[in-house]
């Protein structure tokens, strides 16, 4: 049986409470629609599934990020993640509000979007990750993830979502860009493993 990430939602503060995995009556290669919070379902656009990540996606998803970062000079990542890692960093973290995978019916994962909370970030903001499997013939991957994460993010009373993109990664910044991303920050000179100097462009999304 699978298991969903999921969060519960209070109705006096605007902080998720973790309650981990759930059960699901889906089977593990399943990327059909599944219910997120409350009676709500994921949206779905043109081939593509979205539904919340699911513990027995991390083998999946570690290795699609882990191609990403092989690769660089699109993520923040720079050290590829173990299983272990992955799942602890992306689906297991207290931090995380919402986690969802884009696939076709015959369950390809096809790339996935984190969002959680920052301590750096003001409380009532979140953060945001997206990662797509590098080279895909499928186009829509990206803008069918951001309606399910941005009704996660105003289903958790929020204000504004927060993404942070290196200078260098034009995709990223084009993608943010086209979902209504606007630059609010510049970080300069931040150093990659290797010490070269890298800037990081903060953008923001607004919620209300």
């Amino acid at each position: 049986m699978a298991r969903l990430i999921v969060k519960k939602w209070s109705q006096t503060t605007s902080k998720a409470q973790y309650i981990g995995p759930v059960a699901s009556s889906q089977p593990d290669d399943s990327c059909a629609v599944v219910p997120h919070y409350g009676n709500s379902t994921m949206p779905q656009s043109s081939n593509i599934a979205v539904r919340a990540v699911r513990l027995e996606d991390a083998a999946f998803l570690s290795a699609l990020l882990n191609q990403i970062i092989e690769r660089g000079g699109t993520t923040a990542h720079q050290k590829k993640l173990s299983q272990d890692e992955f799942a602890r960093m992306y689906l297991e973290n207290p931090r995380t509000v919402s986690c969802f995978v884009a696939c076709l019916k015959d369950g390809t994962r096809l790339g996935f979007q984190h969002l959680d909370t920052n301590p750096k970030l003001p409380d009532d903001w979140l953060d945001i990750a997206t990662f797509a499997k590098i080279d895909s013939p499928v186009r829509g991957i990206g803008t069918a993830l951001f309606d399910a994460t941005i009704s996660a993010a105003r289903q958790a009373n929020m204000v504004a979502i927060n993404a942070t993109i290196r200078a260098d990664n034009a995709p990223g910044l084009g993608y943010y860009s086209k979902m209504g991303f606007v630059d609010y920050a510049i970080i300069e000179a931040v150093p990659l493993a290797d010490g070269t100097p890298v800037d990081r462009i903060s953008k923001k999304y607004l919620l209300k």
